[in-house]
């Protein structure tokens, strides 16, 4: 078992506009970089515009610590940004501003030399939805060894998603990770029943051969289903700021746990507490509190 593993979050970096100003995010760069939090040699492989917030982007990244060799920067597109409303109980609307950087991701040279090297990756439904990055993301899968971790994190934005695209991405990976209302939207769409959450996840996991699925359930917790085991966790109670970036830490110690063959109990108790801390948190990318970190960090990799 190696020290550190080579986790990318692959698609957006972008800008969330919140009402408090913009704060960095990007559901897989937030993935990178909780990845980082708990040791991981966490790599944001995305695109940025050469303007202002994209060199703040840049930066930004550095300064948490992580490599920006993967980051591609584009002379024609803007850098991504999202409009972020928060409702009284912490949870974010969304609305992506399009035809900028991250959907025009290029595959190159350097990406290549990282998916080669690269341990696990996750990826979503909105940098592979009739975007530019579309092939970028597929020839980056493609390159990956056969024993690269394959993690595709549903992510429903808008209008950012069909059927084929899911279906598509369900069968290129080992562990998906959707919400609730994730779920519930899309097993009817590739006509999967089930009467309840646990019946539905366990639906998608036999139809498409998959290791994981995992379901966030808000402030009730999770669900982690495999084919011999079921894990349940009643969630850990916290004054939440706002939700954004909390699956996605979620979504990290799922990478990083499974990578390190932890058990799924305890794969579920490190993800419920690493959520819950970035739910407490304003922003995606909170600094790391140290206890917090090296307590999920325990949870993964005790003996």
């Amino acid at each position: 078992m190696k020290d550190r593993y080579v986790i990318v979050g692959l698609g957006e970096l972008l800008w969330d506009m919140l009402p408090s100003g913009p704060q960095l995010g990007g559901a897989t760069a937030n993935f990178a970089y909780f990845a980082s939090l708990l040791g991981e040699e966490g790599i944001v492989a995305s695109r940025v515009g050469q303007d202002d917030l994209g060199d703040r982007a840049v930066d930004r990244i550095a300064g948490l610590g992580l490599s920006t060799d993967a980051i591609q920067l584009d002379d024609v597109y803007p850098t991504g940004t999202v409009d972020v409303a928060i409702g009284p109980d912490g949870q974010p609307d969304f609305t992506i501003n399009g035809d900028v950087a991250w959907e025009h991701m290029e595959w190159t040279p350097t990406w290549a030399v990282l998916a080669a090297r690269a341990d696990a990756v996750c990826f979503g439904t909105v940098s592979r939805h009739e975007s530019g990055s579309i092939g970028a993301v597929t020839d980056f899968l493609d390159a990956l060894r056969p024993s690269a971790l394959r993690v595709f994190d549903v992510n429903l934005r808008q209008n950012r998603y069909s059927a084929n695209l899911l279906h598509d991405s369900f069968q290129r990976v080992h562990i998906v990770k959707l919400n609730d209302e994730e779920l519930r939207t899309v097993c009817p769409m590739l006509d999967l029943s089930g009467a309840d959450l646990e019946s539905m996840a366990r639906r998608l996991r036999e139809a498409y051969e998959l290791e994981v699925v995992c379901v966030t359930r808000g402030k009730e917790g999770s669900l982690l289903v495999t084919a011999s085991e079921t894990v349940s966790h009643p969630g850990v109670p916290v004054e939440v700021v706002d939700t954004i970036g909390a699956g996605d830490a979620f979504t990290a110690v799922l990478a990083s746990g499974y990578l390190r063959a932890a058990p799924l109990e305890r794969v579920g108790e490190a993800a419920n507490r690493f959520g819950a801390w970035v739910a407490s948190q304003t922003g995606a990318m909170p600094a790391g509190d140290v206890a917090v970190c090296s307590a999920v960090r325990d949870i993964l990799r005790k003996a």
